[in-house]
């Protein structure tokens, strides 16, 4: 039988890639559900392709247009936050792909669990904000959940039999974006534009700005704690330019496994749909010809000042982590309207962690307070600097 998957986010770039994936193995899997935020035509587009059984606009103003161009196909139409929370629980998908951005996607994670279903994970926001919850409630529905970053999904395959062998360290790699190489006072200076041309990965604006900031990787940090039961001394970030080696395991006797491929996010998004097996794919493939070369330096976090902030919202844990997904959210949302500068962004995110009332123990209703209060009060910070 096939793989039912519901794609949550399937305009964007993960979701997108997901399809092409799913084209390719048309043999393997059916797509049940579909959804978007705001990009009515692309999704009516795939819909009329793959046919799924529902489709979710999030925003309800584009309902009618999705609604009259799939009414003849009698695919189900629904709008809106809660009806992309609910999907994830129905019973027509076997798997669910999770490739919300932002904080959008912690009620589907949720709900798709609680239901029991496998979920494949693109979505760090939700491991910044609630990971302790959501991996407690991964075990209580015994859920599994499989990791779609690049990253994640090299330290998962990297652990393929070697259960019950110690983790000494994982080495999470970043390509340092495009200002790797600036220096401090140049940094101040770069635009909205020169941060959105990341120099090997193509993702959504957002997710692009956060990887030059090393936000990305931050947040990657921090669901690798959860993902792996790991402390955060455990947990090592190394700048590594190719983008090949996508991250790395050291056992307890000093050997490190690593998995290497191209840069290319439908290498991991099929392992994730076809795990445990692997299928043979028509995708570009690594070429030790075209590498002579792999190099490897420490993130210079005395100017990427985000990975320290991530670290130090890792360590302090309780609602901290989610003070700083909430700000950077807006800190990005800000810099991508010329709002703020890129280094602004930094300042906003640790005043807001300042100030933000910290909560040792959240329940969900604190995560989703103080996700609310951090928002208001990073957009109060970036209109006080607009008036500047």
């Amino acid at each position: 039988m096939k793989k039912r998957i519901a794609i949550l986010g399937s305009t964007g770039s993960i979701g997108t890639q997901a399809l092409e994936v799913i084209q390719q193995h048309e043999e393997l899997f059916s797509v049940e559900v579909l959804s978007a935020q705001k990009n009515a035509d692309l999704l009516i587009k795939q819909a009329l392709n793959f046919k799924p059984d529902t489709v979710i606009i999030g925003n309800k103003n584009l309902y009618s247009k999705v609604h009259d161009a799939l009414n003849p196909l009698d695919i189900k139409v629904f709008a809106g936050e809660e009806s992309l929370a609910q999907v994830a629980e129905m019973g027509n998908s076997d798997l669910v792909l999770n490739a919300l951005v932002g904080f959008a996607a912690l009620k589907p994670t949720l709900n798709a669990i609680e239901s029991g279903k496998t979920l494949a994970m693109a979505n760090k926001e939700t491991f910044a904000v609630a990971g302790e919850l959501v991996i407690k409630k991964a075990k209580q529905k015994n859920a599994t959940i499989l990791p779609v970053d690049s990253e994640h999904s090299a330290i998962f395959q990297c652990l393929a039999g070697e259960h019950g062998n110690p983790i000494e360290k994982i080495y999470l790699t970043a390509s340092g974006g495009p200002f790797r190489e600036l220096s401090a006072s140049q940094v101040e200076t770069v635009t909205k534009e020169d941060a959105l041309k990341h120099p090997n990965w193509n993702m959504g604006n957002k997710i692009t700005v956060d990887s030059a900031s090393l936000m990305n990787k931050g947040l990657e940090v921090i669901e690798a704690k959860w993902l792996f039961d790991l402390k955060p001394e455990q947990i090592d970030v190394v700048v590594h330019p190719q983008s090949i080696i996508h991250s790395m395991v050291e056992f307890e006797d000093g050997s490190i496994k690593a998995q290497m491929g191209l840069p290319d996010m439908k290498g991991p998004i099929q392992y994730a749909l076809t795990y445990p097996k692997r299928e043979k794919s028509n995708f570009k493939k690594f070429s030790f010809d075209d590498f002579s070369n792999l190099t490897f330096s420490k993130p210079r976090k005395d100017v990427f000042r985000n990975l320290e902030l991530a670290y130090y919202a890792l360590n302090r844990a309780g609602n901290m982590p989610c003070i700083l997904n909430a700000a950077n959210e807006i800190a990005v949302e800000a810099f991508l309207k010329d709002q703020i500068g890129f280094i602004q962004m930094s300042d906003i995110i640790e005043t807001a962690m300042n100030k933000i009332t910290f909560i040792s123990h959240p329940s969900l209703d604190n995560l989703i307070h103080t996700d609310t209060e951090t928002r208001a009060k990073a957009k109060d910070l970036i209109e006080s600097l607009s008036k500047q």
